[in-house]
């Protein structure tokens, strides 16, 4: 998600810093970017000069020593709140005093990231869609503390970005994934239960309800592991069993089944084309 990030906000004019924990993944990112604007280019949506040009805006690093300088920082780190609330306290010290922040939580509550920082009135939720340089929405959530200010330029930043917006309360799964996690949660019980075959139940919503994947071939896109962490915020927090994860899933979860990044989840990956693992 954060080399996505990064992707879009170079192509709107930004200079960026990207910066992860080991050099390995930092190089892994800036040839994730290339390769992805390679891709614009063959389709024509991008110009040999616009890359060139973005890619001498970016900067790299390992660490958090290089946000200096920034305007706005936008974390897009594992899902889990305390590495995030760490995350934030280590990086308030090193940060320009008007810097704002932005977190890329799908679930967490907005409010409780911003206590962690020495900014509350500067933070808020810029919920991004993945992948990134693809899907048009992101959500903005203000947490209880975040100022007309920062919701005011954080809505322009993600005008620039080329992006449609919607503003979410900050409520556990906010709109898109209140939504769709159960969704996806409940196509995992339907293959728990035996009602379809995992083609069976994608061809169904993705026909029948001109869905462009199936919940289980999306899920496998998002990575399980990041969908039985949702949906398990969602139980914690309103403590109805429809929000329950399957068993399945978290089955997949324990044996490193998490999906495309994994190689194996719902599908097989490791082929010219996916197979059905069940």
């Amino acid at each position: 998600m954060g080399v996505g990030i990064a992707h879009v906000c170079l192509l709107a004019g930004y200079k960026v810093f990207l910066s992860d924990v080991s050099q390995p993944l930092v190089q892994q990112g800036r040839e994730t970017i290339d390769r992805q604007m390679e891709r614009q280019i063959a389709r024509k949506k991008l110009h040999d000069k616009e890359k060139e040009e973005a890619l001498a805006r970016l900067k790299t690093f390992v660490g958090l020593e290089g946000f200096e300088k920034c305007d706005l920082v936008i974390e897009a780190v594992i899902e889990n709140e305390e590495i995030k609330k760490d995350v934030f306290m280590k990086l308030c010290p090193l940060l320009s005093k008007h810097c704002l922040l932005a977190t890329n939580t799908s679930s967490l509550s907005i409010t409780a990231l911003a206590h962690s920082t020495d900014r509350p009135d500067k933070f808020m939720g810029m919920h991004f869609m993945h992948p990134v340089p693809v899907m048009q929405l992101v959500e903005l959530i203000r947490g209880i503390t975040t100022s007309n200010g920062t919701f005011s330029a954080i809505r322009d930043v993600t005008k620039r970005l080329g992006k449609q917006s919607i503003v979410s309360e900050d409520y556990p799964g906010f709109i898109t994934n209140r939504i769709l996690m159960p969704m996806i949660n409940e196509a995992i019980y339907a293959l728990f239960e035996g009602v379809g075959t995992i083609e069976a139940i994608d061809k169904g919503m993705h026909l029948g309800a001109n869905h462009p994947m199936g919940p289980l071939e999306l899920a496998d896109l998002i990575g399980l592991d990041t969908c039985a962490f949702i949906m398990n915020v969602l139980y914690e927090e309103r403590g109805e069993s429809k929000y329950k994860p399957c068993p399945l899933l978290t089955k997949y979860v324990e044996a490193g089944w998490l999906g495309r990044k994994a190689k194996r989840g719902f599908y097989d990956y490791t082929g010219d084309q996916p197979v059905p693992t069940r």
